[in-house]
């Protein structure tokens, strides 16, 4: 590839508008030159792009993570920068042992009574949607995930610690540092809950089977050695963070319920199967991720473009779900996509694209889908009087969520009806 200026600042300083209109500036062709960092990247568009970029043989996660990611989002070690065999025997803790389908059930359980009992405590009171869900959330995750945390402030710092290490990610400057700082509480405290599990055998809090605590702290990895406490307490908050993280999907479930009151009624009246349709649909249309990034594992070819060993390959997310030849009118809001269908493995790639058992699509994809329908559905039952505020959601920020959180007014009297579906 030739020498290209480099766009740093402009990612920077456009968030989710940068890759498609870097696009839009080539000619909107498949593969687009450029630089990030210093170093040759090439931007890839369209469904063969997630097929080639899901392909182990073409690119690679390890090394291909900045530490500034690594230090606030993921954490060293983490599943999300290995490859190949130790890629899936450390995936296969998340997929065969956490991720199962009464797992999912039982968690979407959790988070929808204490939301509800969140909602109890909050009556008659105005409140900010983002925030509670991001409490609520971590009380559910700590309860199903067998961790020993203390109700109140240790929770409520949890969840902050947790949407600090999302926020901060992607930025400079205060934001960052604040996510650093989070990383490293948490890490502290959830080795000591890891070594107190190692040391005493503590038995399931959920009766028969094995916690997620403890199914990490038995974990061996592909050479047969256990984590050690660092890395185990990076998997946990790897389960623990991306679980508060939902709450940027119901804040967005939320606004498009304000936003479309046409399928607020669809909802009210579903049987579960619009529910999951809606879910899909926020994921599609409201933006999280600007891209997925990797590195050529060799010396390759796409779209007749050069792909030198080492580039960075980066996967456009928000331009594929805007994209008219893959969705029509692309810029509607309808969750009727989805009706009676699961997208397939490169259409919907919010959270990755390929399989998740294998490959580096999201363990828990599945979880977010089932939560987000789940609760979802309490907001409609739950009718909030919505004050006056600033509901936009600027594209420059990433990641993005409405300015005010979602100010909500919480009814005096609230039904019961959502947490039973």
């Amino acid at each position: 590839m030739h020498p290209f200026a480099d766009n740093t600042l402009a990612l920077l300083a456009r968030g989710y508008a940068w890759a498609p209109g870097l696009r839009r500036r080539h000619g909107d062709g498949p593969a687009v030159p450029t630089r990030l960092m210093g170093r040759p990247a090439l931007l890839l568009h369209g469904p063969a792009a997630v097929d080639f970029f899901y392909d182990e043989r073409h690119v690679l996660r390890h090394g291909a993570l900045p530490g500034p990611v690594l230090d606030t989002l993921f954490g060293r070690g983490a599943v999300h920068t290995l490859d190949g065999e130790a890629h899936r025997v450390r995936k296969e803790l998340f997929t065969s042992h956490l991720m199962t389908p009464d797992g999912v059930d039982a968690l979407g359980r959790l988070a929808c009574e204490h939301w509800m009992r969140a909602l109890d405590g909050l009556r008659g009171h105005q409140a900010v949607l983002f925030d509670e869900m991001a409490v609520a959330l971590a009380a559910a995750a700590c309860e199903w995930s067998g961790l020993p945390w203390a109700p109140g402030a240790d929770l409520r710092r949890l969840a902050k610690d947790c949407v600090a290490m999302v926020d901060g990610f992607a930025t400079p400057g205060p934001r960052h540092w604040k996510a650093r700082r989070a990383r490293s509480r948490q890490e502290r405290d959830v080795a000591q809950a890891v070594e107190g599990v190692r040391r005493d055998k503590a038995s399931s809090r959920h009766g028969k089977g094995t916690t997620v605590v403890e199914a990490v702290a038995a974990h061996r990895d592909a050479d047969g050695s256990p984590l050690d406490l660092h890395t185990a307490a990076v998997e946990l908050l790897n389960v623990l963070r991306p679980t508060v993280a939902i709450t940027w999907f119901t804040t967005f479930a939320a606004h498009a319920l304000h936003r479309f009151p046409a399928a607020r009624e669809k909802l009210r009246r579903d049987d579960g199967a619009y529910a999951r349709a809606f879910a899909h649909e926020v994921r599609r249309c409201y933006p999280f991720v600007p891209f997925v990034g990797g590195l050529a594992a060799r010396d390759l070819r796409f779209d007749s473009q050069d792909v030198p060993e080492g580039t960075l390959v980066l996967l456009d997310v928000p331009g594929h779900h805007r994209d008219p030849d893959l969705w029509p009118e692309p810029l509607r809001f309808d969750p009727r996509r989805f009706l009676g269908r699961e997208p397939g493995p490169g259409e919907l790639i919010a959270q990755g694209g390929g399989n998740a058992r294998t490959g580096h699509r999201c363990p828990g994809e599945d979880i977010t889908v089932h939560l987000l329908a789940t609760l979802s559905a309490t907001l409609v039952d739950l009718e909030f009087d919505m004050p006056e505020q600033d509901l936009g959601i600027p594209v420059s920020r990433v990641p993005t969520r409405p300015r005010s959180g979602m100010i909500v007014q919480i009814p005096s009297r609230i039904t019961r009806q959502a947490s039973a579906r």
